[in-house]
């Protein structure tokens, strides 16, 4: 117990910051362990080189364990993606991970994001509403799950002015 708490303590911060293109394999392996349809390293790629796309990678030492996508246009955004680890859930990291990144839409002019998450997925939910967002919409069947199941998804907003 006691050497694990030690190996906590002395772990390197996580740090978030701008995601590179040379993420892209990260990336693509952290979205398919943690989604049905994970994303492809071209898709990753792609938008990495697409100026209306905002990334955040969360590292940790020199591994990348989380990351955000959103899409640009005028003043609105859409958080894309969020994805941590399964090994590093449960610590709070999403949490700074995402308002990190509210703070970088802001300053790129955006007043508005927009987001679904899965109607079940309590954890998403909670860090959602806490970072300000609010239920504004349901989408019926929007998610299919590996068995076929449909899921209902959540439409969320939060102002960033």
């Amino acid at each position: 117990m006691i050497e694990r708490l030690w190996r906590w303590w002395r772990q390197s911060p996580a740090v978030v910051e701008a995601a590179h293109l040379n993420d892209a394999p990260a990336l693509a392996n952290l979205h398919a362990a943690s989604f049905h349809r994970g994303w492809g390293e071209g898709e990753f790629e792609a938008m990495l080189r697409e100026p209306n796309t905002l990334v955040h990678r969360l590292r940790q030492g020199r591994k990348v364990i989380g990351f955000i996508v959103s899409r640009l246009a005028a003043d609105e955004a859409e958080i894309l993606s969020v994805a941590v680890a399964a090994s590093q859930r449960g610590r709070g990291l999403s949490r700074g991970l995402l308002l990190t990144h509210l703070g970088h839409l802001a300053g790129r002019g955006v007043r508005t994001v927009f987001l679904e998450v899965e109607e079940n997925n309590q954890p998403a939910g909670r860090l959602y509403k806490r970072a300000g967002f609010a239920v504004v919409g349901r989408r019926e069947r929007y998610y299919r799950q590996a068995g076929g199941e449909e899921l209902n998804a959540l439409v969320m907003r939060r102002d960033l002015s």
